[in-house]
């Protein structure tokens, strides 16, 4: 396994639309591989989720992982879930408030309105076919991984600029509010 480079706002590849990926590549040593690199890239910059495109592989892949991370400790955990050629289908209205960072926009975090709750399908790493239903905060990280392949960073969604603000300054001013909130979501949602 590798650590890859993760591309950073402003570099072209982060505004591209990913290619999906067939089975037959899927399943060559080469992708499987790749996707050993994503894990581990994601893991060791502490991201709650990684999309290939960000480590300058613009194919329909992202992985996806919450547990003890020290960048959101407030988040409700999330099993390793590699998505191959996701499909996000928005069930119902109900939406949330969530402030996100990126690792391709280092140092800054912004309000972002998310769906409440999805239905996630494609393919695991093997091909085998997943069908899920996400809601609440874990909702929020399976969308911002999705939008990268189509482009797509949470700085596009943030509707009030007002709201961004450095990592330290988020913390410093308003992590106590937000995780709070973030309570409020999970006992709503469950995740």
């Amino acid at each position: 396994m590798t650590l890859r480079k993760i591309a950073l706002v402003g570099h072209p590849v982060l505004r591209q639309r990913a290619r999906e990926v067939g089975r037959e590549e899927l399943e060559t040593p080469a992708m499987q591989g790749f996707i050993d690199d994503l894990i581990e890239t994601m893991r060791d910059a502490n991201g709650a989720g990684l999309a290939a495109i960000q480590i300058y592989a613009p194919v329909r892949i992202v992985a996806i992982e919450v547990g003890d991370n020290p960048r959101y400790p407030y988040k409700p955990k999330i099993p390793l879930t590699v998505l191959v050629n996701p499909v996000i289908e928005v069930l119902g209205d109900e939406t949330f408030e969530n402030y996100e960072g990126c690792l391709s926009v280092p140092n800054l975090r912004g309000k972002v309105t998310r769906h409440a709750r999805i239905r996630v399908t494609g393919w695991d790493r093997h091909g085998a076919a997943i069908d899920r239903t996400v809601a609440g905060i874990s909702a929020g990280t399976y969308q911002h991984e999705c939008d990268h392949l189509d482009g797509t960073l949470f700085l596009d969604r943030v509707k009030d600029p007002s709201t961004l603000a450095t990592w330290e300054n988020f913390e410093r001013h308003h992590q106590a509010a937000f995780v709070a909130y973030v309570k409020e979501i999970v006992a709503r949602y469950g995740q």
